[in-house]
């Protein structure tokens, strides 16, 4: 088990264990998170619980160019009113309380919430926001460094909010030319939009010189 100290540094992800942390302890800094997701290493833990960093083996991802849409769902993108960046702070304190079936608590702790929205403020983690009639019915939030786009969570209180607010940031990331959409870990959700798993050294392979590109940064809207 390897614990972080103050310097900014993490074990080689090329070697970590496959579903298993390969690090403990650190901080939520913007410095620290940063070069985590640089490196595909992401923060996931739950309250009470020391800092854990992941980098699981296959990762999950979706290359914008292959975005799957259902003919039901396109019929439903016009319903909603879609924005970018208008209230990140309410998406992810939503995206922390709206109840999900057959899970119980969050992994987006007060302490979660507090880092990723000063990466927002810094323009690195950005928002999608869904309204129907005015309200806030669905959203999702992630970060975004070079040409990658690290998704973190969404939510819905209306049926296929969270996809159409999903829809259109792809296609935004598309025109683009972003490279990549990394969806962390295996869901059936995902894959319905056409995300695949790839191992982990070709993830690792692709993002190395994705953040190198030019990062989009600021305000999204």
């Amino acid at each position: 088990m390897v614990w972080l100290d103050e310097d900014i540094w993490f074990p080689d992800p090329y070697t970590a264990p496959a579903d298993f942390p390969l690090a403990f302890g650190g901080d939520l800094y913007p410095e620290r998170l940063l070069f985590a997701y640089s490196l595909g290493i992401f923060p996931w833990y739950s309250e009470g619980e020391p800092i854990m960093w992941w980098s699981p083996d296959p990762r999950m991802v979706l290359f914008p160019q292959d975005l799957k849409i259902s003919r039901s769902l396109k019929k439903m993108l016009k319903k909603f009113e879609v924005s970018f960046d208008r209230d990140f702070e309410r998406v992810i304190k939503m995206c922390a309380s709206v109840k999900r079936k057959g899970q119980e608590g969050t992994w987006i702790t007060p302490e979660m919430v507090d880092a990723y929205i000063r990466l927002h403020k810094l323009g690195y983690a950005h928002s999608v926001e869904v309204y129907l009639n005015g309200e806030l019915v669905g959203g999702l939030y992630g970060v975004s460094i070079g040409r990658t786009f690290f998704g973190e969570s969404m939510f819905h209180t209306v049926s296929n909010a969270s996809k159409v607010g999903f829809v259109h940031l792809v296609e935004r990331l598309k025109s683009w030319n972003f490279d990549i959409i990394d969806c962390q870990q295996s869901t059936s959700h995902m894959a319905r939009f056409g995300a695949v798993d790839i191992s982990r050294k070709k993830f690792l392979d692709i993002l190395k010189k994705s953040v190198k590109k030019p990062s989009i940064v600021g305000n999204w809207g």
